[in-house]
């Protein structure tokens, strides 16, 4: 157990606590509510990352909706993204005509967003946007993809925790962390 002062032995810098999480996945959730209300709302998340922000973002929205998920592939186990996205689990429900609300963990790029837009507008949703916990600005190549919903937007560093992974551990931490570099140098 680590000590009072460290949150976990692995973590350089707790970046947003689960304080922080719980006020502004609220927040998120009462403005969603709002924009949504007498709407056939459709949350949509990508697993395995967003699936804690999905859990807590679906229970913070006050009207009724429905979830599904997608699995893809874009990273090859490490923290740099390669560009190449594999679909490797498609959505149970059909969204045509249905307002779609896709939940993303984190946005860096944007190529991953992009291709998932890409691929749900061509499906006929009556609206499609994207909520995002994390927008890494910084990052981002592609220029045009509209954010409708922001939690927070953080500086160009690997982050872990709260579904987060690094080589399919840390997901349970329950903040988002900085891992130190000697353990993402160590694999």
């Amino acid at each position: 157990m680590a000590a009072a002062h460290e949150p976990h032995p692995h973590i350089k810098e707790v970046l947003i606590s689960r304080e922080q999480l719980d006020v502004r996945i609220r927040e998120l959730g009462a403005q969603i509510s709002e924009d949504y209300r007498g709407k056939d709302l459709l949350l949509v998340s990508v697993l395995k990352g967003a699936i804690y922000f999905m859990a807590d973002l679906s229970r913070a929205i006050t009207i009724p909706l429905s979830l599904d998920f997608m699995a893809i592939s874009s990273y090859a186990g490490g923290k740099q993204n390669t560009g190449v996205v594999r679909l490797l689990k498609d959505l149970d429900e059909h969204i045509t005509g249905r307002h779609v609300l896709l939940a993303e963990d984190i946005i860096d790029t944007g190529l991953t967003a992009s291709y998932l837009l890409r691929i749900l507008r061509a499906r006929g949703p009556e609206s499609l946007r994207i909520c995002t916990l994390l927008d890494k600005t910084v990052r981002r190549i592609v220029d045009d993809l509209p954010i409708d919903y922001r939690g927070f937007i953080i500086p160009d560093v690997f982050v872990v925790g709260y579904g987060l992974d690094f080589r399919q551990i840390y997901r349970n931490l329950p903040f988002i962390g900085v891992l130190k570099d000697e353990v993402m140098e160590a694999t």
